[in-house]
């Protein structure tokens, strides 16, 4: 049974790269009595805190989405998801519908993996769903928003990538001098964005706050 001192996290996207560190973080976390994920399959996890729930991103049940915390780390590519309406659904319908209905029922604080260069008004239709996602939740007013940027981010997908791992390839030797103004550019660790993420979201702080990859590495 879970402890009343402890707040509840909800967290979508647990099956992908940073998703599932920032769930063993959660699992790991003293401040969560229980955490919850929306999924559409079983995860293989398990954990005494963690409480797995199947859920129609489709068709949703809005009494499952309500947690303390809400983090988001959906994400795809348009060619995974195979087109630029599939790969709206996932970056921008899905995580929008869920801070919508964790709003009313009583979420004080989203946290989402959102990219480098997102920009509502850019001419990339990635940065611009990116920064469309962003926009659209900070016109939801939480009381506390967290936004992080990452740039290139580097770990095992367990799948293939050519585009990413000729940039992991290219990161070993430009990081090195991504200094300054340029170390937001740097490529970064996925560990250390998951485990900044959960810090994030115990900081008193309110408002609505933005971290690249320069403020990231410290974590």
């Amino acid at each position: 049974m879970t402890n009343p001192r402890y707040k509840t996290a909800l967290l979508i996207g647990a099956t992908g790269l940073v998703g599932k560190q920032v769930l063993q973080n959660l699992l790991n976390s003293e401040d969560y009595g229980e955490v919850k994920i929306l999924t559409r399959r079983d995860t293989g996890v398990r954990h005494q805190k963690l409480n797995e729930i199947f859920f129609n991103f489709d068709n949703p049940d809005a009494s499952l989405v309500k947690a303390d915390d809400i983090y988001c780390c959906l994400g795809t590519t348009i060619k995974k998801a195979g087109s630029e309406e599939s790969f709206k659904k996932v970056d921008f319908i899905y995580p929008l519908q869920i801070g919508r209905l964790a709003k009313l029922n009583g979420s004080t604080k989203y946290l989402i993996i959102s990219s480098m260069g997102a920009d509502a008004k850019s001419m990339i239709f990635y940065n611009r769903v990116k920064g469309e996602i962003e926009r659209e939740l900070t016109d939801l007013h939480f009381e506390t928003l967290h936004i992080l940027r990452p740039s290139l981010l580097l770990g095992d997908r367990g799948e293939t990538r050519t585009g990413e791992k000729i940039g992991e390839i290219l990161s070993k030797i430009l990081n090195p001098v991504m200094i300054g103004p340029l170390k937001k550019y740097a490529a970064i660790e996925s560990s250390k964005v998951a485990t900044g993420m959960v810090k994030l979201g115990q900081f008193p702080n309110k408002g609505t706050f933005i971290h690249d990859s320069a403020e990231l590495q410290q974590y």
